[in-house]
């Protein structure tokens, strides 16, 4: 069985028009709801459309993806907006579709929750939505974003400060894991979007690592989205400093305090992944279908077909692959009750 914990939601129309319209009266007008029919919430999986050239079952079908964690995508979740109220709204209205989307698959997707991360109300506020995901909706987990600002103005503390630790009790109070997700990144920036998900991701390690984050709660679970931005392919630039430090760990067993999953779209990059801090802490991820979901002209291959760049390292064990692919998911997780699809040949 493949466990993708990467994958965010493919959701009907109605609920963008929902952002448009909140976004243009700032909540003057009121809450209001996405009324998507599920007949379009069926459509907005099955069928293909915008980007990613096949439907989104079709990419996991293809891909040989049983069950995938679906969350918001990322760009869509509005953090930084005001007043706090309509990032609260729309965060609420998408865990609400990522619901009954998980309820119309229930062999095939399981729910990470958006967090309504307004810089303006904090960590404590944030966790109650994670509370109603987890307990109401069956929830496995939530995104974490680093960056609620998206780039606007000073950044919030790093992730291994005080700030953050309302929000680290009620993850552990729920025994639920974190992806380290960042969102939006609004201009005007240096970076581009997909440079601001690494460049952030790579704070959040190491600023975790130099904290007492684990100390504080050993019981946290906290996965680091796309391989772990550039740590773990720059271990070596934080190796001396830790050993200079007699008695401390090791910046390779600090390393392995947190788990990375593989969205990595060159088996190079996997494989150095997978030699830094073992197999035994990494999950399987492609957020299929996505950023990545686009035909290498030399191979004809999708580039998010991380499945296939997997199975060609060839020094992996089969308890490796077990690990990568279902053990390490399913037990950090808590999933119960997955039955594999059968493949499209099979049927």
């Amino acid at each position: 069985m493949i466990i993708d914990v990467h994958g965010h939601v493919s959701a009907p129309d109605a609920l963008y028009a929902y952002k448009a319209n909140v976004l243009s009266h700032r909540g003057a007008h009121g809450r209001g709801r996405v009324t998507a029919t599920d007949d379009q919430l069926r459509e907005a999986v099955e069928q293909p459309g915008g980007a990613f050239g096949i439907s989104h079952l079709e990419h996991l079908d293809t891909a040989g993806i049983d069950v995938q964690l679906i969350s918001p995508r990322p760009y869509t979740m509005m953090h930084s907006e005001d007043p706090a109220r309509i990032v609260q709204w729309f965060i609420e209205e998408t865990n609400n579709v990522i619901h009954r989307v998980c309820g119309l698959y229930p062999d095939r997707f399981r729910g990470m929750a958006g967090l309504p991360q307004s810089p303006s109300t904090g960590p404590a506020a944030w966790a109650g939505e994670l509370r109603r995901c987890v307990t109401e909706l069956g929830f496995v987990g939530a995104l974490i974003n680093p960056d609620p600002m998206e780039g606007q103005g000073p950044p919030l503390p790093g992730l291994g400060d005080r700030f953050w630790y309302p929000l680290y009790e009620a993850f552990c109070e729920l025994d639920v894991p974190a992806l380290i997700h960042s969102a939006g990144c609004r201009p005007p920036a240096r970076e581009s979007y997909s440079l601001h998900f690494i460049l952030e991701e790579t704070v959040a390690v190491a600023s975790l690592l130099g904290s007492d984050v684990h100390k504080d709660f050993p019981s946290l679970k906290l996965i680091i989205s796309h391989g772990g931005g550039a740590i773990p392919y720059q271990a070596g630039r934080f190796m001396p400093a830790a050993a200079r430090n007699p008695g401390a760990e090791s910046f390779h067993d600090q390393l392995r305090t947190l788990w990375y999953d593989t969205c990595l779209y060159t088996r190079d990059a996997i494989e150095l992944l997978i030699r830094t801090v073992g197999a035994d802490r990494c999950l399987f991820g492609s957020e299929k279908p996505g950023t990545g979901s686009v035909r290498d002209p030399k191979t004809g291959r999708w580039y998010d077909d991380i499945r296939l760049l997997i199975d060609e390292i060839d020094w992996l064990t089969d308890t490796d692959r077990a690990r990568l692919f279902e053990r390490n998911a399913a037990a950090l997780f808590s999933l119960t009750g997955l039955r594999a699809t059968p493949s499209p040949e099979a049927v």
